[in-house]
C-alpha cells in the first residue's frame, strides 16, 4: 500500500489516518503509522516509542470515547532536532466520569496514560468543538 504524505512547510510533514471504531483496527493503524514514519525517515531512536504511544492513544479512544477517532502525525526537523507530534482526536467521552467500561478488567487496563507520559517529551489534551484531542511530542536529536 502506498503512503501519501502531506507536506506542510519546508521541513515539516503531516499525515491523517482515520480510525475504524473497533479495537481490532488498532494494529492496522499502527502498521500504517509505522509506514509513514519510515517514509519520513523519522529517527529510529523514537520510532518504537512513537508506535507504542500511537497504540495507547488509539486504544484509549476506542475504549473510552465516542467514534470517530482520527490519528494525526506531524514530523518537523529544525536546528538538528526532530519532533514527532502524535494526536488522536475523538468525539468525547462515551461514559460519565467514574463509570468503568463494560467488560474491561481494571487489572488489564489503565496504564496507557502513564506509558504516554513516560515516553513523551511533552503531552497534553485539548477540548474543542469537534471533540477531545490527546497529543504527545517525542523529540530526537
Amino acid at each position: 500500500m502506498a503512503v501519501q504524505l502531506n507536506t506542510l512547510v519546508r521541513g515539516a510533514s503531516e499525515k491523517v489516518l482515520p480510525m475504524p471504531p473497533f479495537a481490532a483496527a488498532v494494529p492496522d493503524v499502527r502498521r500504517r503509522a509505522g509506514a509513514v514514519l519510515a517514509a519520513w525517515k523519522v529517527s529510529p531512536e523514537i520510532v518504537e516509542d512513537a508506535l507504542l504511544v500511537v497504540s495507547e492513544l488509539l486504544t484509549n479512544a476506542i475504549v473510552h470515547a465516542v467514534p470517530p477517532a482520527v490519528l494525526r502525525l506531524s514530523w518537523i526537523r529544525e536546528a538538528g532536532l526532530g519532533t514527532l507530534r502524535i494526536e488522536v482526536t475523538d468525539a468525547g467521552p462515551a461514559r460519565t466520569a467514574g463509570q468503568p467500561p463494560a467488560g474491561i478488567d481494571p487489572d488489564e487496563h489503565g496504564r496507557g496514560e502513564e506509558i504516554v507520559h513516560a515516553l513523551a517529551t511533552r503531552y497534553g489534551m485539548e477540548i474543542g468543538p469537534g471533540g477531545i484531542t490527546r497529543w504527545a511530542d517525542l523529540v530526537a536529536v
